[in-house]
């Protein structure tokens, strides 16, 4: 029976390779409050365990996108499930959730274990910067789905916050916005990025680029996503916080304003932020308008946290002592609109 599942593309005996590879990188991210699940049918979690006495579930899912297809061109997989985690875990953080467990998901056309256990070395990498354990995953094989090469990743995570925290928008104007720098381009705006950088310029991603300091294109693209996990955590129960953004696809325009109020809008101070070279080589080689890029890109602030102006100082002192720089990059205002200056 396997011999003809094997001739119709499916290798059991891959993919159990690839469940004994990871079982390392899984045990390393164990938790308070996780229980073995690995190899069960459903992944547990004890929530009493983790400390939580009124506890309100925040979820996320996301995958990694067409950044994949760059991972692919540079044969690099170490990295990319950094992304998965991060898309999912710095969306629930928003709302002021610890991120609990994450769950990942692996579909690929041809099954090879040391790819997949790169893959997986990267989750549970990511699962460590998060605070977060990997209690379960599925990968899939599927050989008329997907090329032999290629493969999808997606991720799932679960969060808490007990129901007295929970951090609902509460912003007033005049309220301070504080940036948390990104690593670069992070998970969105690949399919443009490939599109201006590849296709229309037909850029080399293994060559080198003095302007992105003699590092290779597509090591410089690869950057994984940054994780803001713990040092927002160390600013819960600590300062006064109004509201929060993780800035991903649609960048500026379309995700500060989903922490306002209606009516509300920002100004942003676009000196006082440092943006990353990648963002003017990609402007370089596109001519893509300003705000077009502050609407694709997070260009440099990955996470913003909006609070009122006496707790600024408190705030960055906090991310100091956590290790994460800050800035504060504009204000709320009534305008009703991103404007920026």
């Amino acid at each position: 029976m396997s011999d003809q599942y094997k001739e119709a593309g499916v290798s059991l005996e891959a993919g159990y390779d690839s469940v004994r590879r990871i079982k390392s990188h899984v045990d390393r991210t164990r938790v308070k409050g996780t229980m073995d699940s690995i190899g069960a049918f459903g992944g547990m979690f004890d929530l009493e365990q983790a400390g939580f006495t009124n506890p309100v579930l925040v979820s996320g899912t996301d995958g990694v996108g067409t950044k994949l297809m760059l991972a692919f061109e540079m044969d690099k997989h170490d990295t990319i499930g950094i992304d998965a985690v991060a898309m999912c875990v710095n969306d629930v953080l928003v709302q002021g959730a610890s991120p609990l467990f994450f769950l990942d998901y692996i579909a690929v056309g041809k099954n090879h274990p040391e790819v997949i256990e790169e893959i997986v070395k990267g989750v549970a990498d990511g699962c460590v910067l998060s605070d977060a354990a990997l209690i379960g995953g599925e990968t899939a094989e599927m050989p008329d789905m997907y090329d032999p090469e290629h493969y999808d990743l997606a991720g799932f995570c679960v969060g808490a916050v007990d129901k007295d925290h929970l951090i609902v928008p509460k912003t007033e104007v005049g309220d301070v916005l504080i940036g948390l720098p990104s690593s670069g381009v992070h998970s969105n705006g690949f399919s443009l990025v490939r599109k201006v950088l590849f296709k229309d310029n037909h850029l080399d991603p293994h060559e080198t680029f003095e302007e992105l300091g003699n590092k290779k294109l597509g090591e410089v693209l690869l950057e994984p996503t940054r994780i803001y996990v713990k040092p927002v955590k160390s600013l819960f129960k600590k300062a006064d916080i109004h509201g929060m953004a993780h800035i991903t696809g649609g960048g500026f325009f379309e995700n500060i304003p989903r922490m306002l109020k209606e009516g509300q809008g920002v100004e942003i101070q676009l000196d006082s932020f440092e943006k990353p070279a990648i963002f003017d080589f990609i402007q370089k080689y596109s001519n893509i308008p300003n705000d077009e890029m502050y609407n694709v890109f997070n260009m440099g602030i990955g996470f913003v946290i909006a609070a009122p102006e006496s707790e600024a100082a408190k705030i960055q002192k906090l991310l100091s002592e956590a290790g994460q720089p800050s800035s504060v990059i504009g204000v709320i205002t009534d305008s009703g609109q991103v404007v920026l200056k």
